[in-house]
């Protein structure tokens, strides 16, 4: 742990990986959103309603809080062991094909489920393989990807994201109730990761090469010291402040819809419409920004007014909690989160410790995707119970949204 983000940089590939596997690679992305994302945005508080319908809030929070804490950990985890691997196919691809089939599997148990404990197995399974193929796509890009073109690819991660949610939305939906919305995902999982696997293009880590293994250094690895490494610091806090609001802000949308906004229509309905707008205006941004960033050398400023807009949406749902407010709300934080989605991502690569441990890092950093999964459900459910309900909720989000977004200007290696 003692090169820096110069020595990263002087290891990364210096030839573009080529449209091809740009699109193999957002498909297989695409693929892991729809696993978690079918799941998160309706199936799982559906099962929660079925199954504990006085306590459906609690039981959510329970369900998803657990699921994240077992993703908090697998992505690292499954990073540092992609790092790590020596197999003819490469160090990614084989915790892709794992990954995905484990979480297929996950998603199967989910549709069979008949009681909470058998839901908690199935998610919290679904959050372990599915992150084993997350950690591994997304060491891929700064493997593959010079740093010049990954705005470029950040913006397409974006997109198959937003649309990874979308579809995961729409057949939770349409597929003609919880067994079926689970096994369709499942489906789509594995199928959208074919592409990629059969293109074979990976790096391969000689036997020779490997770092001989020793569980005390396996371990502390996983600290990166922000004394040391200060921009990897404020960008890890950064993030997981952006994520904790957005999870606040999706993770209680259809109690929000029924319970605020008392939506007249299917409430599932109405997530999917207010889904499908932002994702509208997210497309419409992420991959421009992401070129636009490439091309002056820039990410913070985008970082930072895109995180403004986000802190904007959220507001915007704790003041004005009608159905024309949810649909305002969505379409701004589309194109807040498109900026984002696409530019972070890409600074993110930019302060990478170690070109080395480039999977075990990049985990690190999707600990701020999954700790605020962990932490949303338990700061939301007092405040919409006891502490000002879906205003008090929102507000909150928007605060730490703000905050987030300005603390980016703190991480100094990058413009």
């Amino acid at each position: 742990m003692t090169a820096g983000p110069k020595a990263a940089a002087a290891k990364e590939s210096a030839t573009p990986p080529g449209g091809r596997w740009v699109s193999a690679l957002s498909l297989a992305n695409l693929g892991v959103w729809v696993g978690w994302f079918g799941p998160l945005q309706l199936l799982l508080a559906r099962q929660a309603e079925q199954l504990t319908p006085d306590h459906k809030a609690s039981t959510l929070a329970l369900v998803t809080g657990l699921g994240a804490a077992v993703s908090m950990v697998a992505n690292p985890v499954f990073g540092a062991l992609s790092d790590r691997t020596t197999a003819r196919a490469g160090r990614r691809i084989p915790w892709v094909v794992a990954g995905v089939t484990g979480g297929a599997a996950g998603l199967v148990v989910l549709g069979l489920a008949q009681s909470l404990t058998v839901v908690i197995a199935g998610w919290c399974l679904v959050q372990l393989a599915l992150n084993a193929a997350f950690a591994a796509l997304t060491a891929a890009v700064p493997d593959q990807v010079p740093a010049r073109q990954r705005g470029l690819v950040g913006g397409w991660l974006g997109v198959s994201q937003v649309i990874g949610i979308l579809v995961g939305t729409a057949l939770a939906t349409v597929a003609g109730g919880i067994t079926a919305g689970y096994l369709a995902c499942a489906a789509f999982s594995v199928l959208a990761a074919v592409p990629y696997v059969l293109m074979r293009r990976d790096s391969v880590l000689a036997p020779a090469d490997r770092p001989v293994f020793r569980w005390r250094g396996f371990l502390t690895g996983f600290w990166i010291d922000p004394r040391r490494h200060p921009d990897f610091g404020w960008a890890w806090l950064t993030r997981f402040l952006m994520n904790l609001s957005y999870s606040i802000s999706t993770m209680y949308l259809l109690y929000y819809l029924t319970d605020a906004v008392r939506y007249r229509g299917d409430a599932d309905t109405g997530v999917l419409i207010l889904t499908a707008l932002n994702a509208l205006t997210l497309l419409s941004t992420v991959v421009i920004s992401g070129i636009r960033s490439d091309r002056s050398g820039r990410r913070k400023s985008y970082v930072i007014r895109s995180g403004l807009v986000i802190a904007a949406a959220t507001l915007l749902l704790a003041v004005w909690q009608t159905w024309t407010g949810a649909v305002v709300a969505s379409l701004v934080l589309g194109l807040g989160f498109g900026v984002y989605t696409a530019v972070d991502f890409a600074l993110l690569t930019d302060v990478l410790p170690a070109a080395e441990d480039r999977g075990k890092d990049l985990g690190v950093i999707n600990i701020a995707n999954a700790l605020p999964q962990v932490l949303a459900p338990v700061i939301a459910a007092p405040v919409v119970t006891h502490l000002g309900g879906y205003t008090a909720l929102y507000a909150l989000a928007g605060a730490l949204a703000l905050v987030g977004s300005l603390l980016v200007r703190r991480i100094r290696s990058v413009l």
